[in-house]
């Protein structure tokens, strides 16, 4: 593995390369991608694909690359801006793409705005209230689990993230009359400490669940796009985005094994199935 550093006006952004470039066998890199995720969440992914040259990143202001603007929101026009720079900079063509949960959705304002640098998009799980039917609850349900971690802290906050995204089926009024949950059932911290800059909690990547995708400009792309979802997810919240997701493309979802993070090791404490999902994954890119 290589690491390098793009400068660019607005970010120093930082990116593994594993394996050769130019690939040894022609085929486009495989970029993975995540958002507030950074290029750690990929590594059981990358082990897996010993045969392809493999390419991560940290997205602006997480992990290691360091923002130089002064902001501290995450918009996926913005990042699909930086995606546009790192896959020139690779001097490779258009990649293959894993692009997870906010990767996911930065992934699509990719090909919207650059639609021949992907050739095949893997677009799993991504959060997007628009195509809900209930995308102004979801909103209120985003909201409260905000408050929460505004009053309380990260515990509290990510006890109440975890309970919205772990409901089944549509956000109802039964759901947001529900009071917080307690964060020590999560084996969470109830204490506070001050904090309130976590991207996942905060309303700081709030652009990526209220983007509204242009079906038509991605239905025309040359870029094959598959939506993805974990055959655990099909009722909860991710899941409901990427079946509606694929509905307004035109398209069925692909099921991969697993859920949300089904592609990830223990490391982070939500353990998927990565051996399973990384052999789905190949199965896909292998038929486009």
């Amino acid at each position: 593995m290589t690491q390098y550093t793009l400068e660019l006006p607005e970010v120093d952004l930082v990116y593994d390369v594993h394996g050769p470039l130019p690939t040894i066998d022609g085929r486009p890199p495989l970029l993975m991608i995540g958002q507030p995720m950074d290029a750690s969440g990929f590594d059981a992914q990358v082990k897996l694909f010993g045969e392809r040259t493999v390419v991560t990143y940290d997205p602006r202001g997480l992990g290691r690359s360091k923002r130089k603007d002064g902001g501290v929101t995450n918009e996926p026009q913005v990042q699909a801006e930086d995606l546009h720079a790192l896959i020139e900079a690779l001097g490779a063509g258009a990649v293959d793409m894993l692009a997870s949960s906010g990767g996911a959705v930065t992934a699509l304002a990719l090909v919207t705005a650059h639609p021949h640098d992907v050739s095949t998009l893997v677009a799993h799980e991504p959060p997007i209230d628009c195509v809900l039917p209930d995308a102004e609850a979801a909103q209120r349900a985003r909201e409260a689990y905000t408050r929460v971690y505004q009053e309380k802290g990260w515990g509290a906050g990510m006890a109440a993230f975890i309970a919205m995204t772990s409901w089944e089926g549509e956000i109802t009024d039964e759901y947001l009359a529900q009071p917080a949950p307690d964060p020590a059932a999560f084996g969470f911290p109830t204490d506070d400490d001050g904090t309130r800059d976590d991207p996942l909690l905060s309303d700081r990547s709030w652009a990526v669940t209220l983007y509204r995708p242009d079906f038509e400009a991605l239905k025309a792309a040359p870029t094959r796009i598959v939506v993805a979802v974990g055959e655990e997810s099909m009722t909860v919240y991710t899941g409901r985005t990427a079946l509606a997701l694929a509905e307004k493309l035109g398209q069925q979802t692909t099921v991969f094994p697993s859920h949300h993070g089904g592609f990830m090791g223990g490391e982070f404490g939500y353990a998927g199935q990565p051996e399973a999902f990384a052999a789905r994954l190949r199965e896909v890119l292998d038929a486009g």
